[in-house]
This record gives C-alpha cells, structure tokens and sequence, in this order.
C-alpha cells in the first residue's frame, strides 16, 4: 500500500488494492483533490480513519442517453412543485448530505474536514451543487467536483421523496446540453441503477476522463 507523503504525487492506478485503495494519507488539499479527480481517484474515508484515496476496478458512470425516467417521476416533474437551482446554496447541501440519516449507515463519511475542504473547492469554482426547494425550503440536493468534460457526483440528499432523483435528473439533463461526456456516480447502489447509472471497467472510465 502506498503512504502519500507532503508531494504531490498518486501512484498509478493500476498499482490499487483489489477493493480499489490506490494510497493513504496526505492531505485535502484543492491542488491534491483535483489531481486525484483528474487521476480517476476520490477520497473515502470515516472520521477515525486516515485519509484513504479510491479508484475501485468498476465505475458506476451515467451516460445521459440511459437516463431513466419513469412514469411517475414524470408526473412529478410535470406539477412543478419543485424548483431547482444550480450552486446557490452549495455548503447548505454538503451539510445536509452530512447530517442526513440514511438507512443502514451508522455515520458519515462526509468528516469536518471534508466539509471545508469541498467548500474551499466551491470558492474556486470547481465544487458545485444542485438544490431542490418546496415552499422555499431546501428539500434535496446533490454535489460532487466539476471537471469541464466530466461531473463528478459525491454526495445526495432528501428530505422529502424524490428530492434527490429531481436532483440527479436535472443535473444529468443540464450537462448533456453541455455536452459533458458522461456523470460519475463513483460506486454501485440502486438507487442509481434504477436511473440509469451503470458499471463500467476502470481502464475504460480512465480513457474518457483522459480523452
């Protein structure tokens, strides 16, 4: 396993545990954050843990023409009972997908730290976040890190039912009109099977990161 020191520096990828571990420590720096991004690498990690940095051997990857919309969200979407704002509210979002209790998950891997850190990256223009709000009050929302060519997704939230899949949805909608190339989901969970997302080898998710 690869301890990171002060350098800037990721091994490759191809050097990562079975599981997808590519390194340990360092920092959470935005120069170290981007380049693990633009590597194919993300940080994942709990609060008592060192800084661990992923790049697992499948990518849960969106490519917009798979979208799924079904009926009912459909219906939904028509009531306009929501409305949905782009990278208004951004540290409103990552706390929220920090202290929303999800089923299964005792904690969260969103730390302090990670929590400054993204929104370090937002002042840079690089973190940025989709907001859903009913009667003006933030229901759902998603964030992840902007890379030009690629978004990629970190974190979702709801407060209400399908606050984040209005979320994804119109996050998936706006950057295929920006002819993005694909949304990174990270790693598998149905909630992003059932809109779409799917697995797809790292070799390949690194070829479209670096064409």
């Amino acid at each position: 396993m690869y301890f990171l020191s002060r350098e800037l520096f990721f091994p490759s990828v191809n050097h990562a545990s079975p599981e997808g571990i590519v390194a340990i420590g360092g920092d959470l720096s935005p120069e170290r954050l981007l380049l693990a991004y633009r590597s194919g690498i993300f940080p994942w990690f709990e609060d008592d843990e060192p800084i661990l940095w992923w790049s697992p051997p499948e990518r849960m990857v969106l490519f917009f023409e798979d979208l799924k919309i079904s009926k009912s969200m459909r219906n939904i979407l028509n009531r306009n009972t929501f409305k949905i704002t782009f990278n208004t509210s951004f540290k409103e979002v990552i706390t929220n997908c920090r202290t929303i209790k999800r089923d299964g998950q005792p904690g969260t891997w969103i730390t302090d730290e990670m929590v400054e850190a993204y929104c370090r990256l937002h002042e840079l223009g690089y973190a940025k976040s989709v907001e859903v709000w009913q009667d003006d009050k933030l229901v759902g929302g998603l964030y992840g890190i902007d890379l030009g060519h690629i978004f990629c997704g970190e974190s979702m939230f709801s407060k209400v039912s399908n606050a984040s899949k209005i979320a994804f949805i119109a996050l998936a909608k706006h950057l295929e009109k920006e002819n993005y190339k694909l949304l990174d989901c990270q790693v598998h969970n149905d909630h992003l099977e059932s809109l779409g997302a799917t697995e797809i080898l790292r070799e390949d998710f690194l070829a479209i990161l670096k064409s």
